[in-house]
C-alpha cells in the first residue's frame, strides 16, 4: 500500500493502524493519522506515523485508501472534506456500526469507492472478525487491500448483500459482549454455589477463554467438542439439561441476537 489516511485513532482505529504496522502491510511513512484527541494523536504518533489534527493538514497526494474509524454520529461532518480524493482513486473503508453505504455515499459522493466493515473488539489483540461489503464502484484491488487490511487483526468474510449487516453486528459485533457476559452469569453461579469470590472470577474467566481457545485450534465442530466433555449420566450432562432446555440458552442467544440485528437496522434508518 502506497498511502494510508486513518480517520479516527480510538481503540479500534489504533488497533487496525498496530495491526497494518506490525504485519508490513504498510510504511509508517506512507501513514498519516487524523485524530483532534491529543492523547490519541501522541499515541498514534510513537508508532512513526505522522499524525495531525484535521484534514486541513494532510495535504499531498491522495492515498490508497482512507480508514474511516470515527464515530457514527460525526460521520456528516467529517466526511465531506474528504469528498475531494474521490476522483482520485481513494477507497473509503468505514467501521462505523450502523451507517449503510448510501448513507456514506451521501457524503462522499455517487461515484465514491465505499467498503463498509463490521470489526469486532477482540481486533485489539489481532483475534477479530470482520465482515465486509463493498459497493459497485470498488476495484478487485481495493478489496484486495481491504481484506489485507482487516486480516491484520483477524479473519475476514465478505458478503454479498447489505443487508445480512445486520445479522453480522448482532452476532460477530456485538458477540463479544455475550461472552463477557457468560463470565460473569458464570462467577455469580459459582458463589452461589460456595465459591470465595476471587476463585469464582478466576474460574470462570479462564474456563470460557481457554475453552473459547479449544474451539479456536480445533477443526470439529462446537456440538462435538461439547459432546467430548459430557460423559452419559455425569455432572455435565446435568447442567446442559438445563441449558439446552426449550426455554434455554439457545432460545435466549435466539431472541438477543434478533434484538440486536433489530435495532442495527433501526439505526441504519
Amino acid at each position: 500500500m502506497r498511502g494510508l489516511v486513518l480517520v479516527g485513532a480510538g481503540r479500534m482505529g489504533g488497533a487496525l493502524l498496530g495491526g497494518c504496522l506490525a504485519r508490513g502491510i504498510v510504511a509508517p511513512d506512507a501513514v498519516t493519522v487524523i485524530e483532534p484527541g491529543d492523547a490519541a494523536r501522541a499515541e498514534a504518533a510513537k508508532l512513526g506515523v505522522r499524525a495531525v489534527a484535521n484534514a486541513d493538514a494532510v495535504g499531498g497526494d491522495a492515498p490508497d485508501l482512507v480508514l474511516i474509524a470515527v464515530k457514527p454520529q460525526v460521520m456528516e461532518q467529517v466526511l465531506p472534506a474528504y469528498a475531494p480524493w474521490v476522483q482520485a482513486g481513494s477507497v473509503f473503508l468505514s467501521i462505523a456500526a450502523g451507517r449503510a453505504v448510501a448513507s456514506l455515499a451521501g457524503s462522499l459522493g455517487a461515484e465514491s469507492a465505499i467498503i463498509r466493515a463490521m470489526p469486532n473488539t477482540p481486533a485489539q489483540v489481532g483475534r477479530g472478525v470482520t465482515a465486509l461489503f463493498a459497493n459497485g464502484h470498488v476495484s478487485d484491488a481495493q478489496r484486495a487491500l481491504a481484506t489485507a487490511l482487516m486480516e491484520a487483526v483477524g479473519e475476514v468474510v465478505w458478503l454479498d448483500d447489505e443487508a445480512m449487516m445486520d445479522a453480522v453486528t448482532a452476532v460477530s459485533g456485538s458477540g463479544p459482549a455475550y461472552v463477557f457476559h457468560l463470565i460473569e452469569a458464570l462467577a455469580e453461579a459459582a458463589r452461589a454455589a460456595g465459591l470465595p469470590a476471587a476463585m469464582a472470577d478466576a474460574l470462570a474467566r479462564a474456563t470460557v477463554t481457554g475453552a473459547a481457545e479449544l474451539a479456536f485450534r480445533s477443526d470439529a465442530p462446537a456440538g462435538t467438542l461439547r459432546e467430548q466433555v459430557t460423559s452419559p449420566g455425569g455432572t455435565t450432562e446435568a447442567a446442559l439439561k438445563v441449558l439446552m432446555a426449550d426455554d434455554g440458552l439457545g432460545a435466549l442467544m435466539t431472541r438477543a441476537v434478533a434484538a440486536a440485528a433489530k435495532r442495527s437496522r433501526e439505526l441504519a434508518g
